[in-house]
């Protein structure tokens, strides 16, 4: 008998026990040992997936790039592990026009930013998207959202690390001033012109040079090109400018005369060390007359006009409303 109530109250022991896992693995043990593990890989994979289209795009992907990359994956674990690899700083959450962007962040970055807080990373990363140009501190203050002193205070401890430079006076970039056709915002429109016109001039004459020295044409015709270096010079020269011109600047000026129908240009493969190439290339330039006068249409706006097809009265381009043809009848 003692054997027997032994052996029973194991039984309920069992029982017992069994009650108490039931409670606290509603869905069974088995179920949770197995299934953990094999989340945890299907997230590993998941992430290294993420980490590849981030590579595949450098500016960053949007959400809606994962969705369709993997259809079969929920919102919620997509979440997840986006979130794991925001925590783990392995991705930069930006915001664009097109909404939020996921970046693999820049390792050189990170080390350069170890153990700064997240205001300082912000502040570094609006001074790093300006580049060369430089940013104002009043800018960072209205991009970062920070009041003035805790922008100086974070400004002053990158200084320290030597990760910026501070600049009492800047040149302002060429985008922001227009470059040497603006004087104080306004176009100058004079200066422009005198331009047109000695550049044309300096290559009407090495023309003429060229068709004196009674070459046989094809002689006459190369010996009549310039290349934008000896333009550029000539004009330096001629003490014209006030400002300092590129040869940038120069090639701009030809190319208004090409569209007028003044001056051609062809580029040739130019030796090592040739002044004025680009990538073996060197432009050419050359003074033309044209063969056939120009049509009176040609003389006219509309005649000239990109967007000619798309006017008409009662469309958002219209001859009533055009202040191009409102100043040529107005002669």
């Amino acid at each position: 008998m003692a054997d027997v109530k032994v052996k029973k109250e194991s039984d309920t022991a069992a029982i017992e026990i069994r009650n108490k896992e039931r409670q606290q693995f509603p869905h069974g043990i088995t179920d949770q040992v197995i299934d953990t593990p094999h989340l945890e890989s299907d997230n590993a994979a998941i992430e290294n997936r993420i980490k590849e289209l981030c590579q595949q795009f450098p500016h960053g992907i949007t959400d809606q790039v994962i969705q369709n990359d993997m259809p079969h994956l929920e919102a919620q674990q997509r979440a997840m592990v986006i979130n794991k690899l925001l925590s783990l700083g392995q991705l930069d959450l930006l915001k664009s026009s097109s909404g939020l962007l996921y970046r693999m962040k820049d390792t050189q970055l990170a080390s350069k930013m170890k153990g700064s807080d997240n205001q300082e990373k912000l502040v570094y990363q609006i001074l790093e998207d300006a580049g060369n140009k430089g940013i104002w501190t009043r800018d960072i203050r209205f991009k970062s959202n920070l009041p003035l002193t805790e922008v100086n205070k974070i400004l002053k401890n990158l200084e320290s690390k030597k990760l910026i430079k501070a600049v009492k006076s800047v040149a302002p970039d060429r985008s922001v001033t227009g470059g040497a056709w603006y004087s104080d915002q306004d176009f100058e429109a004079e200066f422009v012109e005198v331009l047109n016109q000695q550049c044309f001039k300096f290559l009407q004459n090495k023309a003429e040079v060229a068709q004196d020295s009674k070459q046989s044409p094809m002689v006459q015709r190369n010996s009549s090109f310039a290349t934008s270096h000896e333009i550029w010079k000539y004009i330096c020269e001629l003490g014209i400018s006030k400002v300092d011109l590129s040869m940038e600047d120069i090639e701009t000026i030809l190319n208004t005369l090409i569209y007028d129908g003044k001056v051609e240009m062809t580029i040739i493969a130019a030796k090592e060390g040739t002044v004025g190439s680009v990538d073996g290339q060197v432009k050419l330039f050359r003074g033309v007359n044209p063969l056939i006068p120009p049509t009176s249409l040609v003389k006219t706006p509309c005649g000239l006009c990109p967007v000619f097809d798309e006017c008409h009265e009662g469309g958002e381009i219209s001859p009533s409303r055009c202040i191009y043809l409102t100043e040529w009848l107005s002669f």
